[in-house]
Parts: C-alpha cells; structure tokens; sequence
C-alpha cells in the first residue's frame, strides 16, 4: 500500500454550522490548500481538505486514475460534509476548480470557488494529441514541468506536488475540460472565480469564460495581480482568504439572496 507523502495528508477542522470543501490541484497535494484552510477554521468555518485519487503518493498511482475518480473523491469529501454541517462551499484550486464546477452543476452545493480553474487545455497540441495519449505515454510516460511562476519565493518553499505531469492524464485533463464546458450552463449557485493576471499556468481566458458560461445568476470575478498559479498559497493569499470568508458568510446569512460587491 502506497503512503501519503508526510505534510500532505487530507484535513479537517472542525467549526461552525457552514462548511468549505477544499480540493487541490493536479499533480498538487491537500498541502496547497492547508494555509486556507486553517485560516478559514480560525475564523470559524468548518473545514475539510481532500486528497483527490491517485494524488500525494507516489506518481504511479496517478497513472491508474481516470478523471471520474477525481470527482469521486470530491463526492465522497461532500458527501461526509453535508451530513453533519450546512451549507457547504465548494473551493477548488486548478483541477479543484475544475471539479468543484462540476460538483456544483450535481449537487446541491450552497456555492462554487473556482480558483485558477481551467476548462480548455492551454495549448492546443495536448487537444491533437489526446486520441493517442495513451499509445505516446508508452514511450513518453512523464512530461516536465516548467518553470514556477511563484511570486513569493518563500511560498514556493516546501510545495508539495509530483514533478511531472502523466501523459496518459493529460487525455483526463482534456475530457474533464470539455465535459464541464458543455454544463457550465446548468450550474446555478453563486459562484467566485479568483484567477491572477500573472498565472503562468492557466490563461485568464479560461477565468473569463468560466463566468460567461456559468449560469449562476450571482457570479463574480476577482483578478490577483501579484500571484502565480498557486494562488492559495501565494503573495495574494491573504486577498483569497478574504474573499472565500466574505464569501461563504453571504451565502450562509441569505442563500438565496447572495449578492457579491
């Protein structure tokens, strides 16, 4: 049985009545949503972060996951939630705001964060390529990442993620993209959409069209101007902090009712 690499274990906090259901990125670890977490927990929300399939292990174990099991993972953290506490905020950051979209448009979620949140590839080749994903990762198994695009050395320090990218999930990556694209429509709670200006991973064209295409009637968009991808944890931590609690308190005071300023 595969370990949980130490530090980026799941958690939970436990707090008041309304609860935010952390999930992470690709490749990344519960680790990168921990900071918000505890602060979130300081402030007294009930706080649960998850480990998505095949994540914070060992990078083989991605390899035999498919992006269903992704969600199942953010199912299964809500599920648990929901039984005890209401309502709850689902915040995602990456693939975590992909899925966390996703899990909005299924379940009775009381709001959506999507935080660097993509629904289209970044570049266009990994679109060519996905109906031969799985025949290139014979030969190509790992892709490198490039470099971090950290706006706060310090933040960088001690991250917790694989050093590669699978190239069979990739194909995941992209299926997962198309496939909330087409519901976005159908998503109704209010949602925040926190992208940076200098994400060096996810263009700011995908933050636009996650609003655009959402069909929540109360939805916003809130633009970092000194954070990189990681936003959770980076220089503008503290202005993501702010507006996830401000956040989650509107929708707890009026659910149906929220109005974003």
């Amino acid at each position: 049985m595969t370990r949980i690499m130490p530090g980026a274990e799941p958690f939970f906090f436990a707090g008041g009545p309304s609860a935010f259901l952390l999930v992470h990125g690709f490749t990344g670890t519960p680790k990168e949503m921990r900071w918000l977490g505890e602060q979130l927990a300081a402030r007294g929300h009930t706080v649960l972060g998850v480990r998505l399939a095949g994540h914070a292990t060992h990078p083989s174990d991605l390899h035999r996951t498919r992006w269903q099991d992704w969600l199942g993972s953010v199912v299964d953290g809500y599920e648990c939630l929901r039984a005890h506490w209401d309502p709850v905020v689902v915040a995602g950051l990456s693939l975590g705001g992909t899925l966390a979209l996703l899990l909005g448009t299924q379940f009775p979620v009381a709001g959506v964060i999507s935080m660097s949140g993509l629904i289209q590839m970044p570049n266009p080749w990994a679109i060519r390529l996905r109906p031969f994903a799985p025949l290139v990762s014979l030969f190509l198994p790992h892709i490198r990442k490039g470099i971090p695009d950290w706006r706060d050395p310090e933040a960088g320090v001690g991250h917790l993620e694989y050093p590669s990218y699978p190239t069979r999930q990739l194909a995941e990556m992209v299926d997962l993209a198309a496939y909330v694209r087409s519901q976005l429509r159908t998503l109704k709670v209010p949602l925040l959409v926190i992208h940076s200006h200098l994400d060096g991973s996810i263009p700011t064209s995908d933050a636009s069209e996650i609003y655009h295409l959402a069909g929540s009637a109360q939805k916003q968009i809130l633009w970092l101007r000194n954070s990189g991808h990681v936003v959770t944890c980076d220089a503008d931590r503290q202005i993501v902090l702010e507006a996830c609690d401000a956040f989650d308190r509107q929708v707890m005071a009026k659910p149906s009712e929220v109005r974003l300023a």
